[in-house]
């Protein structure tokens, strides 16, 4: 074991190759010297305006180097970098940062956020700041990340890693000193864990604004890239370009392709396993809290189609039905996980309560089954969140936004199927006999909701969507639309 606190992996990753590229981002580029003495003096800019150990700082960047000098001098402090979409309404993103209540809001105005300390995105240390080691301090938590709660409001997922990496781990099999890409919003719990943790082994991370699939191949190409973290949503656009421009490549470099975050249809997945090979290809299953999961290499998903592979050495994984009875082989219910070192050992929420039953077992929402062997598969979400492009949507919190605009009586939400995306949103709203146009409905989501959850298609009714109870029939208005 070799084990670093993340306030000094800089420096150690500096001394051994300070003139190699740490980051690439388009046609930008820093080196390991220069983001180790760059975040040394980011450091002291927050320190000197109240920056703690053990605080929250919220990170509301966008893809970019920025981002990640943000974090490194985040950790430097002790504190914990707490990421969300730099294109979050003012509205939403408030939630979040009272929930938080972080020492720092970075990437946002002062207007927006007055009862915070602020800065905005492109923000330069004073030069006077020294760029010479900080000490050595740990923070309790490395991460907190976001999560849409089915309730409708966001919550937040802290995790109980504290802010030091173990750089002898290769649970994620990257190299020590490869090249890693990461074309998906750091914001997000993968891709930020898979930059990070590329980057505490050494390795040249290269990132990109938004995910373009030809231009993916181009960076295997060019970076010589050895591992990517995708979703089945860039898998597919990747399938879907013309097989000459495909195979015009040199993907040889490429020795682990990584995709979770959603279902992968089994023809795609096969698709990749026949072109990269089955040793390139692995797939994880999880939650963000890290109560446990499973992951599968290409060569066992042969033998095994369709599934996500057996619980790891960290977790138990069980099958209930509606009663909480264990069910054996083959029957679909409820997936049940507990880490073995016992509840609560992975993670904290604020702002939610865990699903969980006697004898510390939780649920992450989904249906499953294992087979004889012990290998475990999804059938459904158990919960009616909506899986759209490897993002979590959860339905009440776009019908809480909708039923806000005057004129709407109440509305639901649901997702249909999509080639592309797995799943898009689309709304039922019941506007009764009051006049709200399409348009009207749109422009309200805009100011409350990021892009990716305002519904694609909208459905203006005249009718009850719930019963005396409250309650929709979300499933039924689903199936009739299918």
């Amino acid at each position: 074991m070799n084990i670093i606190s993340l306030s000094r992996i800089l420096a150690f990753w500096a001394a051994k190759q300070p003139d190699e590229t740490a980051i690439k981002h388009d046609h930008e580029c820093i080196t390991w010297h220069g983001l180790e003495k760059t975040t040394n003096r980011l450091a002291r800019a927050y320190a000197s305006i109240g920056v703690k150990k053990n605080d929250f700082v919220t990170v509301a960047l966008p893809n970019g180097i920025e981002f990640f000098q943000a974090c490194y001098a985040i950790w430097k402090l002790g504190a914990t970098p707490q990421p969300v979409s730099a294109k979050l309404p003012v509205f939403e993103r408030t939630q979040i940062i009272e929930l938080a209540n972080p020492s720092l809001v970075l990437g946002t105005s002062p207007e927006d956020h007055p009862k915070f300390t602020t800065l905005e995105a492109g923000f330069l240390s004073d030069p006077l700041f020294g760029d010479d080691p900080l000490p050595e301090v740990t923070a309790r938590s490395y991460k907190a990340m976001t999560s849409g709660g089915s309730t409708g409001r966001p919550k937040l997922i802290v995790t109980t890693i504290p802010s030091e990496w173990d750089i002898d781990d290769d649970q994620f099999r990257f190299r020590q000193q490869g090249s890693v890409l990461i074309p998906g919003p750091l914001y997000h719990n993968g891709p930020f864990m898979w930059a990070m943790i590329a980057m505490f082994r050494g390795n040249q991370v290269t990132i990109t604004t938004r995910f373009d699939a030809e231009q993916t191949l181009r960076i295997f190409q060019e970076e010589k890239i050895d591992t990517v973290y995708l979703v089945p949503t860039m898998m597919q656009r990747i399938w879907n370009l013309p097989t000459d421009m495909r195979t015009s490549y040199d993907v040889s470099s490429l020795r682990t392709l990584w995709h979770l975050a959603a279902p992968c249809p089994t023809w795609l997945k096969e698709a990749f396993i026949n072109w990269l090979g089955a040793n390139v290809i692995l797939e994880l299953y999880g939650g963000t809290e890290g109560v446990g999961g499973t992951r599968i290499t290409g060569e066992e998903w042969l033998e095994h189609k369709g599934s996500v592979g057996r619980p790891n050495e960290t977790c138990e994984i069980i099958i209930l039905d509606k009663d909480g009875k264990q069910l054996p082989f083959g029957k679909v219910g409820e997936i049940y996980i507990r880490p073995k070192a016992g509840p609560g050992s992975t993670y904290r929420y604020i702002g939610a309560e865990a699903k969980s039953i006697q004898g510390g077992f939780e649920s992450l929402g989904d249906l499953g089954y294992f087979d004889e062997d012990g290998y475990l598969y999804l059938s459904d979400r158990l919960t009616d969140m909506i899986l759209s492009g490897g993002a979590n949507i959860y339905p009440a919190e776009v019908e809480a936004a909708i039923d806000s605009l005057k004129g709407v009586r109440s509305s639901a939400v649901i997702g249909l199927p999509d080639e592309d995306l797995g799943n898009t949103v689309h709304a039922i709203v019941d506007i009764a006999d009051e006049i709200v146009t399409e348009q009207e409905l749109l422009s309200h989501l805009a100011e409350r909701l990021v892009r990716y959850k305002i519904p694609r298609s909208i459905e203006l009714v005249n009718e009850p969507l719930r019963d005396d109870a409250g309650k929709v029939r979300r499933n039924a208005l689903r199936e009739e639309r299918m």
